[in-house]
């Protein structure tokens, strides 16, 4: 791997838990991964994870949690998603270069931020507000297939963006990711998307 992408400690070491279900996990050691820039994001022990900031709806297109070249940057990021004092933003973005950092090509870490961007939003989204937590259809609510299909057809268009950015050549180059520019202009598309879909 490229250090300048960012390194992490180790591999982390786990124990899974089966309550409530089967997709946690507890750290049994410090696991940290510190970014290009030399901020340290920090895994403690004893930290439950469960990868859930890509929704399920698109696990079918990126990969299911904990699977592949990602697995560690989820971990990292699930802590920063439940640590008040880091803004959302910021955690996305370090998963983003974390996800590069593990392995993963720059097409497949722009798409995999482009999942937990819309994780992040789901709340933001009429459509998608109960998605992630709402275990039967409530009364007037969209049935979760049909938020689901939303979720995917969003993803798919951003996608689609992220795409014509890399084959019109408005990038620096794929293993550019840690400039600057080059992340700003995968952010500015997918944020477009979220906007515009948080406005419907």
């Amino acid at each position: 791997m490229d250090p300048a992408l960012g390194t992490f400690s180790e591999d982390p070491r786990a124990d899974w838990l089966t309550e409530p279900d089967d997709r946690r996990m507890r750290l049994l050691r410090d696991f940290w991964y510190d970014d290009p820039a030399g901020r340290r994001w920090p895994a403690p022990a004893g930290s439950v994870v469960d990868g859930a900031s890509i929704p399920a709806a698109l696990w079918s297109a990126v990969g299911s949690p904990y699977t592949g070249p990602y697995r560690r940057a989820s971990i990292v990021h699930d802590v920063a998603c439940d640590t008040p004092a880091v803004p959302r933003a910021d955690a996305d973005k370090m998963f983003y270069q974390a996800c590069r950092a593990g392995g993963c090509s720059a097409a497949y870490a722009e798409l995999l931020y482009a999942g937990v961007r819309i994780g992040a939003h789901l709340p933001r989204v009429r459509l998608w507000a109960g998605a992630a937590a709402r275990p039967q259809l409530a009364r007037g609510a969209a049935p979760a297939a049909l938020a689901d299909e939303s979720i995917r057809t969003t993803f798919w268009e951003i996608a689609a963006d992220l795409d014509a950015r890399r084959t019109t050549g408005t990038f620096a180059s794929a293993t550019a990711v840690a400039d600057a520019d080059s992340f700003a202009q995968v952010a500015a598309i997918v944020d477009r998307h979220l906007a515009a879909k948080a406005r419907q």
